[in-house]
């Protein structure tokens, strides 16, 4: 498609529902015991994916524009699944029924699309095989064979939300005590969700532990907006000159506004309003101003609070006065795609100097920027950063595939035109 421009950006937007917290609401929501409703859910295709699973386990599942209702039977409701559990492009699906199968008393088989069928998935088998967990396959489509599981003690090597979360939901079915220590403070949300449904959680610094608990409880979900959809439209309003964006009740957890600390480095006008909480889950508004940039250096354990957002990160240091170095960001080549190569190459296209690293990259900003043709490599993230990319770059630009951003964020085209009148 070719990238319509703006010329400026104004106005208030409302983000799509967070996508780990609504992947979460559905899988917790089928081991409650009674009816979880879940507001403001994300209607994209990867949490339509886990609702599509779920139903396959005998799980009742309503959905509506306004809301979804899982029909929760109990940690020992689940059943066998008449057919593949497929997943699609979802790796936070995959990933984390993985840890939820583990300890069932049943088999399963999971696959995926193309892009899913060769991403590892050895991070998480590996733990969860110290479990006692027993699988057949190191990449989708592979088969979780039920078995009976026992607490471990974990110390991640990196980082990660799903990793965490797949040794958590197998602790759910172990006999003893499932301790998970983060090398760095991942996003936290399976933690807050299980605390308000009753689970015996505990969390000591970097410490997580989870004991099998008789019950959880269903409850009343209301879905914040995604701040990693929200920083598209922060970069943009940074980056755009004469413009000022308001992104209406997006989450702000601290495991996640990474964004915001390293914009706000490097010099952008952000503030927060109206901040409150939604099932433990803090909320604000966020209002961002056109901004002159600078460059920064992002690593160490900023990485687990932005490692989404690094792409569209990344347009911002495009744009900003001297050079940005990203490090110990080798998480982002198993992603969607490889994005610390998908971001080198596309930039390059249209004359932004960007140098590749073992863990990152280097930009050097304020060069001209012209349009080009780009790729996204079906990756949501990748499209909507090159679609902010071409609103500041000169002449005309296009992209293979702008569908794949109804993963995460189905309305982006439209929230982004509706923002230029």
């Amino acid at each position: 498609m070719q990238l319509e421009k703006i010329t400026r950006a104004y106005g208030e937007v409302r983000m799509p529902g967070d996508k780990s917290i609504s992947h979460r609401g559905v899988m917790l929501g089928a081991l409650g015991d009674g009816t979880t409703e879940i507001e403001g859910f994300l209607m994209g295709a990867d949490c339509l994916s886990t609702i599509d699973c779920f139903r396959n386990m005998g799980i009742g599942i309503e959905v509506s524009q306004e809301r979804v209702l899982v029909h929760g039977k109990g940690l020992k409701g689940l059943r066998q699944p008449e057919r593949q559990l497929y997943t699609g492009n979802s790796g936070t699906t995959t990933r984390l029924l993985c840890g939820l199968l583990a300890g069932q008393p049943f088999d399963a088989s999971i696959t995926g699309d193309a892009s899913i069928c060769k991403r590892p998935m050895n991070r998480v088998i590996n733990p969860l095989t110290e479990m006692g967990a027993r699988f057949s396959g190191e990449f989708c489509p592979l088969t979780v064979h039920g078995a009976p599981l026992h607490g471990i003690r974990y110390r991640m090597p990196v980082a990660s939300a799903q990793v965490k979360t797949a040794l958590l939901l197998a602790g759910l079915y172990a006999q003893g005590e499932t301790v998970v220590r983060e090398s760095e403070k991942s996003r936290d949300h399976t933690e807050r969700m299980l605390a308000s449904m009753g689970a015996d959680i505990r969390v000591d610094g970097l410490d997580v532990a989870v004991r099998a608990c008789d019950r959880l409880e269903a409850q009343k979900i209301r879905v914040p907006g995604d701040i990693s959809s929200a920083a598209f439209f922060l970069v943009l309003g940074a980056v755009l000159p004469n413009s000022e964006i308001t992104l209406l009740d997006v989450g702000v957890n601290p495991t996640r506004t990474g964004v915001i600390d390293v914009l706000r480095e490097m010099g952008a006008d952000i503030r927060l309003e109206n901040m409150h909480e939604q099932n433990r889950e803090p909320v604000a508004d966020i209002t961002v101003c056109s901004s002159a940039l600078h460059g920064t250096a992002i690593g160490g354990a900023l990485i687990p609070r932005l490692i989404d957002e690094l792409p569209i990160i990344a347009v911002a240091a495009a744009f900003a006065t001297g050079k940005t170095v990203i490090r110990d960001a080798q998480e982002l080549k198993v992603k969607e795609t490889n994005r610390i190569r998908a971001v080198v190459d596309e930039f390059k296209k249209c004359g932004v100097d960007v140098t590749e690293t073992k863990d990152g990259m280097v930009i050097r900003g304020g060069r001209p920027v012209h349009g080009a043709a780009f790729k996204s490599y079906g990756d949501h993230r990748m499209a909507m950063s090159l679609a902010v990319l071409a609103q500041m770059a000169e002449g005309a630009s296009s992209l293979d595939d702008a569908d794949c951003v109804s993963i995460s964020y189905p309305g982006f085209f439209e929230d982004l035109h509706r923002l230029g009148l």
